[in-house]
């Protein structure tokens, strides 16, 4: 690989180059193979009886595991269940009860989080009714783990790329920066999960590409040498085990295309449910927190006696007194993308590489925070 301009200084560059080379016994300069790299909390019996249980293993570092598609996801699970084999951890998970997979960092003022606990081998877990940055703010208040702050917060493993500006819509991302944003030290890991050629042993698969670069990570965080104000955002390309190496790289504008699809509610006489449906357990006792309101539940008693009507979504809604219902569906497409620097997220993980790009909280990462994330890595690798 020659060397190019990456924002970064020259020689620090070289030695990034020198040290993965080497990694690789010379070969493929600049890669690193894969092969050496209820109510919550007052209300909820099981929640509370789970915290007074639980018990801190001091020796051990604390591990907070989140994500954006859900506490069931094989993403998770399974990086779960590998940190806990380790058994050099203590192993904590805070994650949504459902997919929140493009919630950004949204949070949920103002309305009631419900939180269970949830049976996975070898960690503490719970569910919770919440964005990912709900479940990081919970994990670090205090009121729900005997422990404000864990050594690490890993995000993931998310199902779908997270590069480019893919990272402002993710919710695995936004649960690693919201860790930043408290002084936590983060990773976010996704896999280029591809329909119809992805499966899922591909998430085992990718918790062996990137253990050994978490390891590293909190090995380097107990000696006090780990970059500070960083997070690193982690992408496996979609055969796991068949990848190039590890690559630093930039974060490109690269990003899957809204669409927005009208959905009849004449064809779809269940429309008019769906979101009522889709309402999480936390939105539902909210709702009956302000029902109790007798001034809120008159204001809603005179506005459901308006008439409505669901008119086709499609073309715009003409002029009428009635209130008017339409249903919309969204759904990302991915567009293909010609992409010349080899130093961007999606070029490399695209070309089989394993990304690894330094963020932080700046709106462009400052120059001393991307040096220091790119020499630890190529120390770590």
């Amino acid at each position: 690989m020659t060397s190019k301009n990456n924002g970064l200084p020259a020689a620090l560059v070289s030695n990034l180059q020198d040290v993965l080379s080497k990694r690789r016994g010379g070969n493929d300069e600049g890669v690193v193979s894969e092969k050496s790299a209820e109510e919550a909390p007052s209300t909820s019996d099981s929640v509370v009886k789970a915290v007074e249980e639980e018990e801190i293993d001091d020796s051990r570092p604390i591990v907070l595991v989140t994500n954006g598609d859900g506490i069931d996801s094989p993403g998770l699970v399974s990086l779960v269940e590998a940190l806990a084999n380790e058994g050099l951890y203590n192993v904590h998970v805070c994650a949504p009860q459902t997919d929140k997979s493009a919630s950004a960092h949204s949070m949920t003022p103002g309305e009631t989080i419900a939180v269970s606990s949830v049976n996975i081998k070898g960690a503490t877990a719970f569910e919770v009714s919440g964005t990912p940055v709900d479940c990081i703010s919970l994990g670090f208040s205090g009121a729900l783990f005997a422990w404000s702050k864990p050594i690490l917060v890993i995000s993931g493993i998310n199902q779908g790329s997270s590069c480019g500006h893919q990272m402002f819509y993710s919710g695995a991302v936004a649960g690693a920066r919201e860790a930043m944003i408290s002084g936590v030290p983060s990773l976010s890991i996704s896999l280029n999960w591809k329909k119809d050629e992805s499966k899922e042993s591909d998430f085992k698969d990718a918790v062996g590409v990137c253990l050994p670069l978490i390891n590293a990570t909190i090995r380097d965080i107990e000696k006090g040498v780990f970059p500070k104000d960083c997070s690193l955002n982690i992408e496996i390309p979609t055969s796991p085990s068949s990848n190039k190496g590890f690559k630093v790289t930039k974060q490109s504008m690269w990003r899957q295309s809204p669409s927005w699809q009208a959905v009849s509610a004449h064809r779809h006489p269940g429309a008019g449910n769906f979101m009522s449906n889709q309402q999480s357990l936390g939105a539902q006792l909210a709702q009956l927190g302000r029902d109790a309101s007798a001034a809120g539940a008159a204001r809603r008693f005179t506005t459901q006696k308006k008439s409505i009507v669901e008119i086709e979504s499609v073309g715009v809604a003409g002029k009428t007194d009635s209130r008017v219902k339409k249903y919309f569906r969204l759904e990302f497409l991915t567009k293909e993308q010609e992409y010349t620097d080899e130093d961007l997220d999606i070029k490399a993980l695209e070309d089989g590489f394993v990304s690894v790009t330094p963020l932080s909280l700046l709106p462009k990462i400052d120059s001393e925070t991307e040096a220091a994330a790119s020499e630890w890595i190529s120390q770590a690798l």
